[in-house]
């Protein structure tokens, strides 16, 4: 018996292989609860049953609308009905999702709808301002969908129709246009990363769809959970968790706008016990506790800035229960996360916060993690010390960047995908991050990239030279800090000119919060060096200080 005798009659076929996509998980869910709520926004709820179908009218709507395989449908939206929707019927109508973040300015969104080759734009009508004015700045207008939520602000209509009449121009019968390869591309999801202007980290059917499974038995989730979106679903598709909870028959409870007493009330009204938070959701509903405790445990994932050990144990007095976990939109959500291990629970409470903060171990549906050399790719020594690039390797990791195959070649060159974060393993094989890419700013769980912040204060005539980094914020985790050597004979501008004129520029949560003037530090060849600015702002003893090392 060899190899080769078990490949002679054993082909694949439409009966053992078929393409994996996630977007099965709405059949199911309808035909097994049709009458289970699927979806709750504020005194709006719908049925498994109702969500299928109008997901399946917003598909059949869109290919009247000339929408084709292939073609990219673009959602400016918050955590609505409609963006759930929209995950389920953009690719059932053979489109490519891309979930535009609605904190971003006008040139930002420009940027993305038209390196994203955009034909259809769906706006929540609270966006209508920003979306008019990225509108202006394309050669091409794509079709545009006005988005009405009973829950949102009055806003402008920008689109040729509403959300609500496409959906009624839709069949509730149509079949849907399913991928016939599982490596087709599901979503588009732009992440700054260390460069001015934005990446498209395309997604395929096959790695969200392991995602989602991913997250659903490494979660330990129940069946049926309540899940509360605190995370934006335009966040790497909200981690995935728009399908994980539609796997499980969940119950979506949507958030326009994140607060602690929302977050609180809407986990007493509908019994949530699940939801996804970045430290800065997790200070805010510590420091507005007051001593209430919830009524049920609550499973918090949370990512991002690693969270303060205050932070950490006063929600867990709450009745939250943390779990730490990486995440990363090249990989469409979380692949490495802190597992608590039997016996952590009688470590002194010290050790416990120092164990909490780590990121992790890989899941069990991922297949590779190393802290490793950049230059050789040999494993680093597992001492909690010796810091090494995080590597990461995968079936949900990204099909690659959009339109930019140098950027990709870099990023999964020699079978690894690069993260670009320094981090140490421990004794244990749990790693920990220790710092961030040198560019990235990671500020209430979004990336802000230094570069672009760098680009438009050098647009201001008294700067020479400046150079951004993260400094420790309470609040946000991290925020930009700019230091800024000014030209000779130039008029001193003030901190506030320059934040002023940063935020004529720029979306408000990427514009520095901290103007330090003076001569920046240079290498021989003239190069900035930004880990002396670092060092200065505080970042890296910042990090070490959360970690709970000091």
């Amino acid at each position: 018996m060899s190899a080769a005798s078990y490949a002679v009659g054993l082909e694949r076929c439409a009966a053992n292989h078929v393409p994996l996509t996630p977007l099965g998980f709405l059949d199911r869910a309808a035909l097994v609860h049709p009458r289970r709520i699927a979806v709750v926004h504020g005194d709006l709820t719908r049925t498994w049953s109702h969500t299928r179908e109008r997901c399946y009218r917003l598909a059949s709507a869109l290919v009247a609308m000339g929408i084709e395989p292939g073609d990219t449908v673009s959602v400016l939206a918050p955590n609505t009905p409609a963006m759930l929707e929209a995950h389920f019927g953009v690719p059932l109508a053979g489109a490519v999702l891309n979930a535009i973040n609605h904190r971003l300015d006008a040139e930002g969104v420009a940027f993305i709808l038209r390196h994203g080759e955009c034909k259809l734009l769906m706006v929540d009508r609270e966006y209508a301002g920003v979306a008019a004015a990225a509108l202006e700045l394309l050669d091409h207008r794509p079709i545009v969908v006005d988005i009405e939520d009973h829950l949102a602000p009055a806003g402008a209509c920008v689109g040729v129709l509403d959300y609500e009449s496409l959906l009624a121009r839709g069949d509730p019968g149509f079949s849907g246009v399913w991928p016939s390869d599982e490596w087709q591309p599901i979503a588009l999801n732009y992440t700054s990363g260390t460069t001015g202007d934005p990446k498209g980290v395309v997604a395929s059917h096959r790695g969200t769809y392991l995602m989602s499974q991913l997250q659903v038995t490494n979660w330990s989730m129940p069946r049926a959970p309540r899940y509360l979106w605190t995370l934006p679903m335009f966040h790497a598709n909200g981690w995935c968790f728009t399908w994980a909870i539609t796997a499980t028959a969940g119950t979506h409870v949507c958030l326009r706008k994140v607060s602690a007493d929302a977050v609180m009330t809407a986990i007493d009204a509908h019994g949530i016990d699940h939801l996804c938070a970045a430290p800065i959701v997790m200070a805010m509903l510590a420091d507005a506790a007051r001593g209430r405790t919830l009524l049920r445990p609550v499973r918090v994932l949370t990512a991002g800035s690693p969270p303060p050990l205050a932070v950490l144990e006063a929600v867990r007095s709450m009745g939250f229960d943390v779990d730490h976990v990486f995440g990363i939109t090249e990989v469409s959500g979380t692949p490495v996360s802190c597992e608590w291990q039997d016996g952590w629970n009688e470590l002194p409470p010290a050790e416990q916060g120092r164990l909490r903060v780590r990121q992790g171990a890989r899941a069990a549906m991922f297949e590779g993690l190393m802290v490793g050399d950049a230059d050789t790719l040999e494993p680093v020594a597992s001492d909690g010390r010796t810091a090494g690039e995080l590597m990461l390797r995968g079936n949900t990791v990204m099909m690659g960047y959009f339109k930019n195959e140098a950027a990709t070649r870099r990023a999964l060159a020699d079978g690894w995908f690069r993260t670009g974060d320094v981090a140490v393993q421990h004794v244990n094989g749990y790693v920990q991050i220790t710092d961030r890419s040198k560019d990235v700013i990671i500020s209430g769980g979004e990336n802000i990239s230094s570069v672009e912040v760098e680009e438009v204060i050098h647009g201001h005539p008294a700067v020479l030279h400046a150079a951004v980094v993260a400094q420790p914020d309470a609040k946000w985790g991290e925020v930009p800090c700019a230091f800024i050597e000014l030209r000779a004979g130039a008029a001193q501008p003030s901190e506030q000119d320059i934040i002023d004129f940063c935020r004529a520029r720029l979306a408000h949560f990427k514009c520095p919060q901290r103007i330090v003037f003076h001569a920046l530090p240079k290498t021989a060849t003239g190069k900035i060096q930004k880990f002396r600015l670092r060092e200065e702002a505080g970042s890296a003893a910042a990090i070490t200080r959360l970690a709970g090392h000091g």
